[in-house]
């Protein structure tokens, strides 16, 4: 369930992607003004939550390969999914900083 909601969370991020930077090509100033929006703290947490979506869906994808084409994946799923799972969350917790650093910095000031 996880995994699919994921793939549609990122699939509506590459949508608005995919408007906003077409908008350069209508209207420069309003395009300045969105990615303006993008510089805020709240942002910042939306985006550490787009990599958060990103890299499960990523690793779960290698897990559910590894089950449907590798012999013992069935039987070894469960392990998979924990790997997956401390995986993930170490690779968040190193994505903390470069991701919610100038947030962090601009609330509490540097």
């Amino acid at each position: 369930m996880a995994h699919r909601v994921t793939g549609v969370l990122i699939f509506f991020f590459l949508f608005v992607h995919v408007l906003d930077t077409a908008l350069v090509r209508v209207s420069p100033e309003a395009y300045d003004k969105v990615v303006a929006t993008y510089k805020t703290p709240i942002v910042a947490c939306l985006e550490y939550g787009l990599v958060a979506a990103i890299l499960f869906h990523a690793l779960n994808g290698l897990r559910i390969i590894a089950v449907d084409f590798w012999s013992k994946g069935p039987r070894l799923q469960k392990q998979m999914l924990w790997t997956v799972v401390v995986i993930w969350l170490v690779l968040m917790v190193g994505a903390l900083y470069p991701v919610l650093g100038h947030a962090a910095r601009e609330l509490f000031g540097s």
